[in-house]
């Protein structure tokens, strides 16, 4: 990817549904992977294999990559929390697998009911698998500026955990403002601090779009080299902590933001515009642009 063009990771049908408290039929999630398909990304979060008793609304997992109709040079990525769902994963013919830590205690023995050190340790034999398998792994690190448990997050534990998990074999990390409170100055010490350890071509932002900043913090993020950000069509999934806010950036507003800006995407808006009407036909929402926070 040249320097001035910039990689969205979509996430509607993995992170974009995973919250949603209806059930969403499974031929609507392969629609909506059929659609996004056509919009020009190269990387579509595809789904997760983790508990159902943790995330029903996944649970068909196995059925919706058997029934997407796969195109070429497209990553069909799932996430996957251990080794049984990196056996999923693969027999589901996943391209690509995430892998996810937090940066904060409490939230990583909420969210996968571990420490941060007992996570890295069950990556370890995911990781050994995926080389031998030839399946690329991305690391998620959640909680990366704030956590409501703990307060603000410093900065080097975000970097140290980065470094680890690209150490451990990840080609990129997404880092996670998972609650949606971070602004730019915040975001912009967060980067000074990681990019000493992982260089920025290796990041991503995935910011939340909760409090209005997401397309401030991408800017701001775009002068330390990150070149990849992940973001939802439609704006689909909320924020699990502020019920009725809104979580995930809109992919077509970071994709016309970007555009704005002199950055390439690669991506189709018209058929972009199609597939976040879909999207947001799932939970009845009417997407908003990004503010300019």
């Amino acid at each position: 990817m040249n320097q001035d063009s910039v990689k969205i990771f979509e996430m509607s049908p993995r992170d974009g549904l995973q919250n949603e408290p209806v059930s969403i039929p499974t031929d609507a999630k392969i629609k909506l992977v059929n659609l996004l398909s056509k919009c020009g990304f190269s990387h579509i979060e595809t789904t997760s294999f983790v508990s159902p008793k943790w995330v029903p609304q996944l649970a068909d997992g196995d059925a919706v990559m058997a029934g997407i109709a796969r195109q070429p040079n497209i990553s069909y990525a799932a996430l996957v929390p251990n080794m049984n769902g990196f056996e999923r994963a693969v027999a589901a013919g996943a391209d690509q697998i995430g892998i996810f830590a937090a940066a904060s205690e409490s939230f990583s023995q909420k969210n996968i009911n571990c420490s941060i050190a007992q996570s890295l340790d069950r990556f370890e034999s995911v990781m050994v698998a995926a080389r031998t398998h030839k399946i690329a792994v991305r690391g998620y690190i959640s909680m990366v500026v704030y956590c409501p448990d703990e307060g603000q997050i410093a900065p080097r534990i975000v970097a140290n955990l980065a470094a680890r998990m690209m150490d451990m074999g990840c080609y990129e990390i997404s880092l996670g403002d998972t609650v949606g409170m971070a602004e730019p100055d915040e975001i912009r010490r967060l980067l000074d601090v990681c990019v000493r350890s992982v260089d920025g071509q290796y990041l991503a932002g995935h910011y939340h779009d909760t409090s209005g900043y997401a397309g401030a913090n991408i800017r701001a993020s775009l002068p330390y080299g990150l070149r990849c950000f992940d973001a939802s069509v439609g704006g689909l999934g909320g924020c699990p902590y502020a019920p009725g806010a809104a979580g995930n950036v809109a992919s077509e507003a970071v994709a016309h933001m970007l555009a704005g800006a002199g950055f390439a995407t690669g991506l189709d808006l018209d058929a972009l515009g199609v597939a976040a009407e879909f999207a947001t036909s799932l939970r009845g929402l009417t997407p908003s642009p990004l503010t300019s926070s």
